[in-house]
């Protein structure tokens, strides 16, 4: 496969009325662990790779890498087009549990590893191999995506807003060019710049999903047959996404107080007033005051007061809380 090639989707009006935006969980998660896989790459996320690449050390991904690899191709079973604007991961892992075993096996066999004992384990009982891939999944998920995903939906929730908006106000044609340097509009046809497509025709009445990523970036992807087509694409802001606070916690600690009440804790290493943590954390900050009175009463918090400003650190239980965990 050429390193650049071109998807083209000829639109009726009957497409134009189908086009609608939506974003994926699964389909998030299998980007992100393609980053993994090279994580020198793109050093935009390298505030998660720190925050889950230790937590990954347990899970066996074998499968999931195999099928899933670094380069142009990758199987399209494991990220079915959303089906709601809003979908969830469960809802998601669900349909990739109920992919066509046919079409999972034709996908696999062209994968760059296709000839490992892993992905031949998948081709001789693929209904076992698909269920396993669909496990994987959502333990990795679990694991690395699940405390994130607040944020990074936050991101697309806006983005589908602002360009539900700009389609009704403009009109497809000034939306699609406004997407991305990859994708152009001329005359009722859209042109895709990927790497491992190459389409040319009608979409045939099906429509085409837009789908905001954020670890697609900075590339766009397309899916089409036997698929809904769509078209992923680099939600802008992306590089915003990490500054609203990574903050590495542990399962124990997580279990113990709370995963939020724990997030404060680990980023309290330096003293902080309530409205810093509130904007490194990304919350309210009437939430932060709530937390901090209980961390406080407990004893893992002290405050002290400086001016008119009033700082809150980890007290010597908290520390030591921090570091056993």
């Amino acid at each position: 496969m050429a390193e650049s090639s071109f998807a083209e989707f000829d639109f009726t009006s009957a497409d134009l009325a189908r086009l609608r935006f939506a974003f994926s969980p699964v389909s998030e998660a299998v980007a992100s662990l393609r980053l993994l896989q090279d994580t020198g790459r793109h050093a935009l996320h390298l505030p998660w790779i720190r925050a889950v690449r230790p937590r990954l050390a347990e899970l066996d991904l074998r499968l999931l890498c195999a099928l899933v690899p670094l380069g142009p191709y990758f199987v399209d079973f494991l990220t079915p087009p959303p089906t709601s604007p809003l979908p969830d991961i469960t809802a998601e892992l669900e349909l990739v549990a109920r992919a066509d075993l046919d079409e999972a096996v034709s996908e696999a066999a062209r994968v760059p590893a296709a000839d490992t004992p892993v992905i031949r384990d998948f081709l001789a009982d693929p209904a076992a191999g698909v269920a396993r891939a669909a496990a994987e999944l959502r333990l990795y998920w679990d694991v690395a995506m699940d405390r994130f995903w607040p944020q990074i939906r936050g991101l697309f929730e806006a983005e589908v807003l602002r360009r539900s908006r700009q389609l009704a106000r403009d009109g497809a044609g000034a939306m699609f060019n406004d997407l991305h340097p990859n994708i152009t509009w001329t005359e009722g046809r859209l042109r895709v710049r990927t790497r491992a497509w190459r389409r040319s025709g009608p979409l045939g009445g099906d429509g085409l999903i837009l789908i905001p990523s954020v670890f697609h970036w900075p590339d766009t992807t397309v899916m089409a047959e036997p698929y809904q087509p769509n078209l992923v694409y680099p939600v802008p802001g992306v590089g915003t996404v990490w500054s609203q606070g990574v903050v590495p916690t542990t399962d124990a600690l997580d279990s113990l107080i709370g995963r939020t009440r724990a997030r404060i804790l680990v980023t309290l290493s330096d003293a902080a007033t309530t409205t810093i943590l509130a904007r490194r954390l990304s919350m309210a900050p009437g939430a932060i005051s709530q937390h901090l009175k209980v961390l406080r009463e407990s004893g893992l918090v002290t405050q002290r007061r400086s001016g008119r400003e009033v700082f809150y650190e980890r007290s010597q239980l908290g520390d030591t809380l921090c570091s056993a965990s």
